[in-house]
């Protein structure tokens, strides 16, 4: 599961891969992009695409905050305390879900349309691995090749406007949110996490189908990139 990941192209040189119109974020300082922070996206904007901002996370399923809410609720009747479930739930955090794998849940299939796709700019992603004492380290990936920055996409989903409590201290918000798809992971990717790596877009008649087509043809996308595709940093 990418949880972090990292972005060092400016700007012009996404719009020019995307062909995005117009950007609002500015200079694009480089980052690594960690959940529920901003970071870069390109969505389209009435007919053309916008190079603009969002937070890591789409909304996570109701069950899911549901079932946390639930959870937190019994916490406080085991302690005494009086509950207004339907005031938890209403209240309930939640930072987000940034990995998409399930493409057939009821959950996702109405953010599945062209209009509420974009691209996610990135130059490396890491997944979870361990160093020899066993410690949790990321291990770092990028396309394979000399460029040692190039640029791809993930290919991501987005919403704006979400009007939800991400943190408990920050209350309601009312933000724009993306999340990305996975799929199975090819050679590389698997032999440090076998269970997914993001679906990446790397050809331009990729990016033109992942943001124009219909979800029946898109689907195809969902798949991992080519064995010798990435490699190590």
């Amino acid at each position: 599961m990418c949880n972090l990941y990292r972005q060092r192209s400016g700007p012009q040189a996404i719009m020019d891969m995307a062909k995005a119109m117009r950007s609002t974020v500015g200079n694009l300082a480089p980052d690594d992009i960690y959940p529920d922070y901003p970071a870069p996206i390109v969505r389209w904007e009435g007919d053309g695409r916008i190079l603009a901002s969002a937070r890591w996370g789409m909304p996570s399923s109701k069950k899911a905050i549901f079932d946390n809410a639930t959870k937190r609720a019994d916490k406080l009747r085991a302690k005494g305390g009086s509950v207004d479930f339907q005031k938890i739930l209403e209240f309930e955090p939640d930072s987000g879900t940034t990995n998409v794998r399930n493409t057939s849940s009821s959950h996702w299939r109405p953010h599945l349309s062209p209009a509420q796709r974009c691209l996610v700019p990135f130059t490396a992603f890491s997944e979870p691995g361990r160093d020899a004492a066993g410690k949790y380290r990321p291990i770092w990936f990028k396309l394979a090749g000399d460029d040692p920055e190039p640029l791809a996409f993930f290919a991501g989903i987005h919403l704006q406007a979400h009007t939800s409590v991400r943190k408990i201290k920050t209350k309601m918000e009312t933000i724009d949110v993306f999340a990305f798809l996975t799929t199975e992971p090819n050679a590389e990717v698997g032999a440090v996490h076998p269970k997914a790596m993001p679906v990446i877009l790397t050809e331009p008649d990729e990016i033109e189908m992942w943001m124009s087509q219909p979800w029946e043809i898109a689907k195809e996308l969902q798949r991992p990139l080519s064995d010798g595709a990435l490699e190590y940093i």
